[in-house]
């Protein structure tokens, strides 16, 4: 008799296997969650590396901008801290745009965005290379003292090549220009003459101030100084007399005021005073000299010529004389040969 096998598993064997295929579902499912772990710490590796080299950027740049921002905001100069970044990169010195910019914040300017002193203003002229604190202290300066000077035209006038700060000076305390100037003609006095021939030699003082409206093309104190010294020797030349000019040198001041020479000029003239006239040599008399010396000369010429002319004719009537002389000894010698060709012919007749 056979005996079967029966190879359906036991109730033991059953759930023996149930438990086994568990165990390997949860193998499977820890190294699952191990791996997505291991995933995400890379992740939040990556992630805080790079938030520490943003941190790291943003403390270098509070390292560097930091206090000139504190500094213009302390100030209210209203400057950005964008601003000061980009200046960088636009090869522009933040600190000199953050101290102009709150030296005019606190010289009470305008620093509107708009219409006034603003940041960009200021770093576009600095890109020009014009002299920025220069231009600042020459609005400020104008400001105090009641002055009508805007930022663009300070920033023209600089970038002209003119000195604004100065010119902004010489506006409100007017300075004295020699005429003429010892160090540019080497000349320390202007020669004139006057009708009667004396010269008169004089020193001008004259005052000018900044005229900021034609500072831009305007002609410089070279050509104050030239016009001035014209209008002086023209002055003392329409005088009759030298001592006319000497005593009211006031006069020749107040007619060369009236002609208005600082037409078209960077400047304006408040006076011309006559510092000093001295009287020199009398021109007229030594020119008449000279002349009559000439003169004396000519004559002495034209004598000179007329006696060699009467030399001359007398000679020639010398010689005149000595021919008319020659023909009579001939004529003479011809009287006997006559004579004796009239006894030969029988010609020869007495009465």
């Amino acid at each position: 008799m056979l005996i079967g096998y029966d190879d359906r598993p036991t109730d033991e064997s059953f759930f023996n296997a149930i438990a086994l295929q568990g165990i390997k579902r949860m193998q499977l499912l820890e190294s699952t969650t191990l791996f997505a772990a291991d995933a995400t710490t890379g992740w939040l590796l990556v992630v805080l590396a790079f938030l520490m080299f943003i941190a790291a950027i943003v403390l270098v740049v509070v390292a560097m901008y930091g206090k000139l921002w504190f500094q213009a905001y302390m100030s209210g100069a209203d400057v950005s801290f964008y601003s000061l970044v980009g200046m960088t990169f636009r090869q522009v010195n933040p600190r000199v745009i953050v101290t102009a910019k709150v030296m005019a914040a606190q010289a009470g300017l305008s620093i509107d965005r708009r219409s006034g002193i603003s940041t960009s203003r200021i770093e576009a002229h600095y890109l020009a290379g014009g002299n920025v604190m220069g231009v600042i202290n020459a609005i400020i300066a104008a400001h105090r003292a009641g002055i009508d000077l805007d930022f663009d035209r300070a920033a023209a006038i600089d970038l002209a090549g003119r000195d604004v700060l100065d010119a902004v000076r010489t506006s409100v305390h007017p300075k004295v220009i020699d005429c003429p100037d010892p160090d540019r003609s080497g000349k320390t006095t202007l020669s004139a003459i006057a009708k009667n021939g004396v010269e008169l030699k004089i020193r001008a003082r004259v005052t000018v101030r900044t005229n900021l409206e034609q500072l831009i093309g305007g002609a410089t104190e070279e050509t104050i100084i030239a016009r001035v010294g014209e209008s002086i020797i023209s002055s003392i030349g329409s005088s009759a007399t030298h001592l006319e000019v000497l005593e009211n040198p006031d006069r020749i001041s107040r007619t060369v005021l009236s002609r208005r020479l600082d037409a078209h000029t960077a400047f304006e003239i408040v006076s011309i005073d006559i510092a000093d006239i001295d009287v020199g040599e009398n021109i007229g008399a030594r020119l008449q000299a000279d002349q009559a010396e000439a003169d004396t000369r000519v004559a002495r010429a034209e004598a000179e010529q007329r006696r060699a002319e009467a030399v001359a004719y007398e000679q020639e009537m010398k010689a005149s004389v000595a021919e008319n002389r020659a023909r009579l000894v001939l004529a003479e010698a011809q009287v006997p040969k006559a004579m004796a060709e009239a006894f030969r012919q029988g010609t020869l007749h007495t009465q």
